[in-house]
Parts: structure tokens; sequence; C-alpha cells
């Protein structure tokens, strides 16, 4: 799985301008599942995400986890994080897990960093989304389960 977090002050999830999720201080995660990922990856990927250290102690330093602050994440499925742009100018999307298994496992996904005690929103799988952020820091992080 692939995911963007991004450390957030707010953030919101609207579809045809609808609220479907939204969050105060806490992640803004993009996720994506590619075809090789099980319930198992996103299980991992949850739990690294819920103790890394994003958040500032009392030091300033970056030394809290998202578990730790008590604060909350806006999960929102992004199949683009798969994009092949390795040749020509038109993004290809062929990595990402088709839409019945990557729906699968986001929602699984997101059982699981509930499962860890985060307070969690999510976007509307599969629905053109408007995200709404205020990035903190900034601070931005890539994951993927397949890096080495």
């Amino acid at each position: 799985m692939r995911a963007l977090l991004q450390r957030v002050t707010q953030a919101s999830v609207t579809v045809a301008g609808e609220p479907v999720g939204q969050i105060e201080a806490g992640l803004l995660i993009l996720v994506c599942a590619m075809p090789e990922d099980t319930e198992t990856t996103g299980e991992a990927l949850a739990l690294k995400i819920s103790k890394l250290r994003l958040f500032k102690d009392d030091a300033g330093k970056m030394n809290l986890s998202l578990a730790q602050t008590g604060g909350a994440a806006l999960v929102v499925s992004q199949f683009t994080l798969a994009a092949d742009t390795s040749r020509g100018t038109r993004p290809g999307f062929s990595y990402a897990a088709k839409p019945d298994l990557a729906r699968a496992l986001y929602e699984h996904f997101v059982v699981s960093l509930q499962g860890l005690g985060i307070t969690t929103q999510t976007g509307a799988f599969g629905a053109e989304m408007s995200v709404a952020l205020v990035n903190d820091g900034p601070v931005t992080i890539w994951l993927d389960t397949q890096a080495p």
C-alpha cells in the first residue's frame, strides 16, 4: 500500500458539496492499494502510522505519535498514488489495485486504524471528492509498504 500523510490542524472532504468527513488536529492520510496488497499489509501500515512520531512534544520536537496525542485521521482513497509517469506525459494507473480489491483493502485499513484507538473519518471511496486541509508544519510523509 502507498500512503501520503499530512499533519494537519484541520481537514475535510466533501462530495457534491456535501461534507462526508472532517477532523481537527491529526493526519490526513491519502491511501492507495496495490494489486499485491493484503489485509495484513493494511494492518501493518495502520500500526506504523499510529506509531510514527510526527507531532511536537513540549520541547517542540517531533516526538509524539498520533496515538499519543489523541489526534484523528481522515482517510481518503487515492488511486492516483499508483501513477506510472515513466512514459509520455499522461500517467497510467495499471499499478493500482482493481476497484473491488482496492475498496476491500481501503475499508480494512480504516477498520485497522480504528482498532488501534484512532478516531477515524473517511472520504467516499471512488467518488469525485474535494479535500481541504491546513498542513501543519508543513509535515508530509510518503510511505510505501513495497519500498526496500
